[in-house]
This record gives structure tokens, sequence and C-alpha cells, in this order.
């Protein structure tokens, strides 16, 4: 699925490990007039039960989008206390101030890509929610015209993913080229999300 929005365009390649029905992964985005938010939550384990945890962080995304991200953990924390838990990365663009801010907490991989085509890996805080007292880093920096963030879960191939990954025109084209890369039997559920800040 692709589209585009005001200021951010958006693909995103889904699929459910292999013998699997239910993706335990789940994201959400949207966009208003002053801001963009994306998440991306991976419940441990597969099937139903990694569909719960990761449905619990995606409702708390959709009622309090607008909160900020540390706010955001901390409901997250509190929904998935006795559930199996998830892992998440979130990235939030301001707008008005020209900046975006990030976390990824266990192993949801979250690489920037500039316009001159240099790649910039967020390093992930280990562990998984529910994490009480669990310190995790928030990543805030300027915000470039052009600029392509990719957010994953553990089912991509992140070496396949990178090479070749800075010079497509539009989102859509990273997450297609992915696609047919990932036409073999998986092994873990996979979700990619490809989005480009493109200021009207």
């Amino acid at each position: 699925m692709s589209g585009k929005n005001y200021n951010m365009e958006v693909s995103v390649f889904q699929e459910a490990k292999i013998g699997n029905h239910c993706n335990g992964d789940c994201f959400f985005y949207k966009e208003t007039d002053k801001q963009f938010i994306s998440v991306l939550a991976d419940g441990l384990g597969s099937g139903k039960d990694a569909k719960e945890s990761s449905e619990a962080v995606i409702n708390v995304m959709e009622n309090h989008y607008a909160e900020p991200i540390d706010h955001l953990i901390k409901r997250c924390n509190h929904q998935l206390m006795h559930k199996r838990g998830a892992v998440l990365g979130i990235l939030k663009i301001d707008f008005i101030e020209h900046t975006y801010s990030l976390t990824s907490i266990g192993n949801i991989g979250i690489t920037l890509i500039h316009t001159n085509g240099k790649k910039k890996r967020t390093i992930p805080t280990p562990g998984y929610l529910p994490g009480y007292g669990h310190p995790y880093k928030i990543n805030r920096e300027k915000l470039e015209t052009g600029q392509t963030f990719l957010m994953y879960s553990d089912g991509v191939d992140e070496r396949k993913l990178l090479t070749g990954m800075s010079n497509f025109e539009d989102v859509a084209g990273i997450t297609n080229t992915y696609a047919k890369f990932h036409e073999e039997k998986q092994t873990d559920d996979t979700t990619l999300m490809a989005m480009r800040y493109d200021k009207i």
C-alpha cells in the first residue's frame, strides 16, 4: 500500500510468517497540518498473542498520536501489562519546527537516507515493552526536504534492503523492489515502511 498525504509520501510492504495467517506486526501512520507520526510494533512471538500485543500499541497511538513520544511509551507500557509484550519504533515529524524525533526499542530498525544518498542507521535500545524504568533514547534532529525514513521489523533482511536503496524517485519503488527480493519463504513476520518528506 502506498499514498501521498500533505507533506509525506508513504509506502508499506507487509507479509506474514510462512504458515501463519496472522501477522504479529502492526503499523500506524497519520499526518495532520502540524505533524506526522508513524509507528511499527512487533508483538513478541507470533500468531494471535503477538497480534494482541502489537494491536494494543497501535490502539494507544490512534487515540493519543499528538502526545510526545515519552508519553506514548508510558501509555504503551500500561496497555501491555499482562500481555506478551512488543518491540516498537516511533517516528514523529514536526512540520512547524522542521524537526524529527524517533526512537526504537527492541529489534525495530530505523534508517535515514539523506538526499545525497548517505544512510544513517538508528541504534535501537535493547529490550521490549512493557519495560518500566528501562532507559531509552529519543533522537531529535533537523528535517531535510527529500529525506527518506525506513522503518522495519526483524523479518526484513537489512542488508538486502539497504543495498542500492537511495536512488528511487518515490518510496513505492523501495517497497516494490524489496518485495521482489523477499519472494522466498519467510521465517518471520515482515513489515517495511518507507516514508519521504517532500514539502509542498
